[in-house]
């Protein structure tokens, strides 16, 4: 009785879905509407076609149709045909793709009941959990009947479908990792909870991002088998066309589908033609070496490169209706397979660097040494007389910076910023709120990723799963003492979730801006780093502030904020020139973190501090030095923030150390000006971070 009951209620599902998807089809954009992103459309065909290439994620703005042609896809694919009743959907045409369970109905039954179902098209969150996406215990059946039963995930629904994620570049990169895992092999293994299932998992994977909210790991970019980069049209009668059929459609989407059914149907059968010709497609032996000339061009790592090349060449080949791969389907599919995956040759990076040594070499013996800097502390002068010119430009330059009035103020261009690389750290074991995506840590909310479990009860965050491990071994002996359901649990038995998830940082930069770092283009080097950890922060979600002093104050020149565009306004507008009042800028800095964390109490404060240490302007006007002191020990006692102290003092015969005493005064770590170069800043926060 009971399983003919769940018989029934699983065919009354089945009937919801394919009423569901069948209103859903009604009203979607036909696909064949699409205009002007045909790198797009080619490779979302190929996967129709193959959808054993393992993947397509699509780079792109916003506004340019990568969410509406995903869904148009499945529009084209033809219904298939399924065994009733299984959750896996598996294709009765195919025994040895069968799940376990319709493997043993197979052996003891005579024959499956079979029905027929519209591709399903499963739209992936970004706040999914791994559970609801690999599938877990099943805990009614668990509480109801006392034994082990999986409960299927998503992935489990997609078989044979499409599985869609939007902004995948915002997923947890363990749960990317497990869809790229099954989408590459097919099938989804799952072992936990004492639970071992195997079941088949071939689906479609299709990603979309905007490469400006941050980038995905180079590991699982390179998983994704084809990639397209879409951007909106420029030319004007094709965006004219473009609203015309978007007015179209959503006044009438009945007519609007009607007129484009003769280019649908064209579609889906040259998909249904090109999947019966793709096994016998042939690829001779020069098309592999051309491929393999092409991947080793592109400098791409491994061999993923070459095996997706071949597999795609071949699949475009059916497409077209062919029977034998050329060089033109090569060179045709060649770019969506090696747009994420080409790297810069290694030569490219050390060639510069060698030509210009000679040259620097040369200089230095030639020419003479140009006039001494207007200071704003008479022992740079020494410094900067010792410093040489690369060439006449910047000799040039350096006249009229060191010719100018001390007081004079000079804005110096932003330096080109660079790719910072990953930035890694420590879980932090303090439960904290916000978001973000930068560190990892413990949550006391309800939301994130279920790490493990705890019999330490704070909140009704309840784990199912460990509560029924905890209570399974005294079963048998509550038994003998009462009666009851199908699980006996008691309050030692109850379990608690323990989560993980990912916060923002605040990352405040205190700069000096006053005439000495104005010398050998520091300040040009400094704007550029600063940029290049702004674009990162923007990426991961942090919180980014800045403040510079010079003359006889200092100034809030970028509040706490993410926006990109106003930070580099800021830094190309910021000015450089006159004494070094660093005690205003310490105390400066300090009450903007005082009071980022009094709106975000939660949030790992960084303070990264660029300066020579050096200061000649007090606020109380008793003695700057003195005076830096005391403001860095106050700093020190009154909030645990983390603080970096960047030393920008240019190395010479004579040197003061001034910018080390005050990491020390700070209670944090010092570095030379030698690690601001290039990747240097950017190393040095993502070691305090970590």
């Amino acid at each position: 009785m009971n399983q003919q009951a769940a018989a029934d209620a699983a065919r009354k599902t089945e009937v919801l879905i394919m009423h569901k998807m069948t209103k859903q089809r009604r009203t979607v954009y036909p696909f064949a509407a699409l205009a002007g992103q045909e790198e797009l459309q080619l490779g979302l065909l190929l996967h129709a076609v193959n959808p054993r290439l393992g993947g397509i994620l699509i780079r792109g703005e916003k506004g340019t149709a990568k969410s509406t042609a995903v869904r148009a896809l499945a529009s084209l694919l033809p219904e298939m045909d399924v065994v009733s009743s299984c959750a896996y959907h598996c294709d009765p045409a195919v025994p040895e793709q069968l799940c376990p369970d319709c493997r043993q109905r197979l052996q003891t039954e005579s024959g499956v009941v079979t029905s027929v179902l519209t591709v399903p098209v499963i739209d992936l969150p970004v706040s999914a959990t791994e559970d609801r996406v690999v599938g877990s215990l099943d805990f009614e059946q668990a509480l109801q009947q006392g034994c082990r039963a999986f409960q299927p995930g998503l992935m489990a629904e997609a078989n044979r479908g499409i599985i869609y994620i939007d902004e995948i570049n915002l997923l947890d990169d363990h749960i990317v990792d497990v869809l790229l895992d099954a989408a590459g092999s097919g099938v989804n293994v799952v072992e936990r909870e004492g639970i071992s299932v195997t079941h088949p998992a071939q689906f479609i994977l299709v990603g979309t991002m905007n490469p400006e909210e941050g980038d995905l790991r180079p590991q699982l970019l390179d998983r994704f088998a084809l990639c397209a980069d879409v951007q909106g049209l420029t030319d004007r009668e094709a965006r004219v066309d473009i609203m015309k059929r978007r007015d179209a459609f959503e006044a009438d989407p009945s007519g609007f589908q009607a007129r484009w059914q003769p280019q649908q149907e064209g579609l889906a059968n040259r998909i249904a033609a090109a999947r019966q010709l793709l096994g016998q497609v042939n690829t001779p032996q020069d098309i592999y070496e051309y491929i393999s000339e092409l991947c080793a061009a592109a400098y791409t790592a491994g061999h993923r490169a070459d095996i997706v090349l071949d597999r795609a060449a071949s699949t475009l080949t059916a497409w077209r209706g062919l029977s034998q791969v050329t060089r033109q389907e090569v060179d045709d599919i060649a770019p969506l397979v090696l747009a994420h995956r080409r790297r810069q040759p290694p030569e490219e990076s050390e060639t510069p660097q060698n030509q210009e040594e000679p040259e620097e070499s040369e200089e230095e013996d030639n020419t003479p040494p140009p006039p001494s800097e207007p200071p704003d502390n008479p022992p740079d002068q020494k410094e900067e007389r010792e410093e040489q010119p690369e060439n006449q430009d910047e000799k040039e330059d350096k006249d009229k910076n060191n010719n100018a009035n001390p007081s004079q103020e000079v804005v110096f261009a932003v330096g080109k910023p660079f790719a910072v690389k990953r930035i890694s750290h420590d879980k932090d074991r303090q439960a904290r709120r916000g978001s973000g995506r930068r560190s990892r840590t413990k949550t006391d909310s309800s939301v994130g990723r279920y790490v493990k479990s705890t019999s330490h009860r704070e909140r009704d965050d309840l784990a199912i799963d460990a509560t029924i491990r905890a209570a399974a071994p005294f079963q048998r002996r509550r038994r003998l003492d009462m009666a009851g359901p199908a699980l006996l649990i008691e309050n030692s038995d109850i379990r608690e979730k323990v989560r993980e998830k990912r916060i923002g940082n605040f990352m405040m930069f205190v700069v000096d801006a006053s005439g000495s770092m104005g010398a050998n283009q520091r300040m040009i080097e400094t704007k550029g780093a600063i940029l290049s950890l702004l674009l990162d922060a923007y990426q991961k979600r942090d919180k980014v502030g800045m403040v510079a002093f010079k003359g006889d104050r200092a100034e809030v020149l970028l509040p706490p904020t993410n926006s990109v565009e106003l930070a580099q306004r800021c830094l190309s507008e910021m000015p450089v020139g006159g004494k070094t009042p660093l005690a205003a800028g310490l105390t400066q800095g300090f009450e903007m973190v005082r009071q980022q964390l009094k709106r975000s109490p939660h949030m790992r404060p960084i303070m990264v501090i660029l300066s020579d240490g050096k200061a000649n302007v007090s606020m109380d006007g008793g003695k700057p030095m003195e005076e830096t002191r005391r403001t860095a020990q106050t700093m020190r006692e009154e909030l645990a923030i983390k603080y970096l102290v960047i030393d920008t003092e240019k190395k010479g015969l004579l040197t003061f150390g001034l910018a080390r005493d005050l990491a020390e005064q700070l209670g944090g770590e010092y570095y030379t000006i030698d690690q601001l170069q290039s990747e240097g800043l950017a190393g040095i926060v993502r070691g305090a971070l970590a």
